[in-house]
Parts: structure tokens; sequence; C-alpha cells
């Protein structure tokens, strides 16, 4: 798993089939203890997070892993909401 943080989200008016119900969500990562400097990734969001929030990031075949997405073509999902309390941790 992979600790973000959401920059924004993404509007699509076409997309693949099999992504119809899916938000797009730019995370970027926080893989570096420079701020800002991590790379920039788009997950689905299937959680609801939300702009500015921390968030736990799978990737590969476990970010398909959701009834309806089996088939999907996702390479990163937001899995989790970390508390705004806890401490950044690279």
């Amino acid at each position: 798993m992979l600790i973000g943080r959401v920059l924004s989200s993404i509007w699509s008016t076409r997309k693949e089939e099999s992504l119809k119900g899916a938000k797009f969500m730019v995370v970027q990562l926080l893989d570096t203890p420079e701020e800002g400097k991590g790379r920039i990734i788009v997950a689905v969001d299937l959680i609801g997070a939300g702009i500015g929030e921390r968030v736990l990031i799978t990737q590969g075949s476990s970010a398909r892993r959701r009834s309806g997405f089996e088939d999907a073509p996702i390479d990163a999902t937001i899995v989790g909401i970390i508390d705004e309390n806890q401490p950044e941790v690279y």
C-alpha cells in the first residue's frame, strides 16, 4: 500500500464502460520527505475521499478487487482515508 494526498478530481465525460460510476482523483504520493516532490498518480476513489485528505492506495490487481470492477482497467484505488490527527509518515 501507498500513502498519498488528494490534490484534485478529474472529470471525464467519456470513459470505458466498466468504469461507469467510478470517480477519479489526482493523488500525490508521500514517498519522499520533501513536500510536493512525490510522484503524481490517478486513482479511482470508491470511498469518497476529499481534496487535501491523506489516503491509503493499493495498486495492481488488488486495485480491482471490488465487485463490478474485476475486469476494469484500474491500476490504483483509494482504499482508506487516514485520520488527520496522525503524524506524516514517509
